[in-house]
């Protein structure tokens, strides 16, 4: 076998053949299961703005929000799309059980994208620069499975706007649902 081929294998290689291959996957197709297919026809479209007042630096829960919207779109199928419309602010989903969780992941942040780095671009305050950064490491929007109306998310999941600047700001997210309706 030429180096540099890929294999997929349902047993590990001896080591002869591991030898003439660059990466190795092993499948073992009694580790896995899912459910049968479900099918459903994406005729509707339904869109929303949601706007969120932030008091400042901070995780910010909307899953109650997008519940709302979910239940007067008459969503029942499909999935849900929320994009948040700026630059130094992010979508997220995490858990919701300790917030404890919240102020790792806020530290985290500070210490990947810290205020006081040299940073060029400082123009809007030094807590500007630091906010894109966090928000290209997480992200600006998220897609969920919607099943039988309700967001398919774990049992300890929720879904946060995450605010990255020190001041108090008004954010806009926009809902999505694309999918069968009631």
């Amino acid at each position: 076998m030429p180096r540099g081929r890929f294999e997929v294998l349902s047993s590990r290689p001896s080591p002869d053949e591991a030898e003439n291959v660059e990466r190795v996957i092993v499948s073992s197709p009694r580790s896995v299961s899912r459910t049968p297919p479900s099918v459903v026809a994406a005729g509707s479209i339904v869109t929303s703005q949601l706007e969120v007042q932030t008091t400042g630096m901070g995780f910010f829960e909307v899953t109650a929000e997008i519940d709302a919207f979910l239940r007067e779109a008459g969503a029942r199928e499909g999935a849900l799309t929320a994009f948040i419309r700026h630059t130094s602010a992010s979508l997220t989903i995490q858990e919701n059980a300790d917030p404890s969780v919240l102020d790792d992941l806020t530290t985290a942040l500070d210490r990947l994208a810290p205020q006081k780095a040299g940073w060029v671009h400082d123009l809007e305050g030094p807590d500007d620069m630091p906010a894109h950064i966090k928000t290209m490491l997480t992200s600006v929007s998220l897609t969920v499975p919607v099943i039988a109306g309700k967001l398919a998310l774990g049992t300890w999941q929720a879904v946060y706007l995450v605010e990255h600047r020190k001041a108090p700001h008004r954010r806009e997210i926009v809902l999505q649902f694309c999918g069968r309706v009631a």
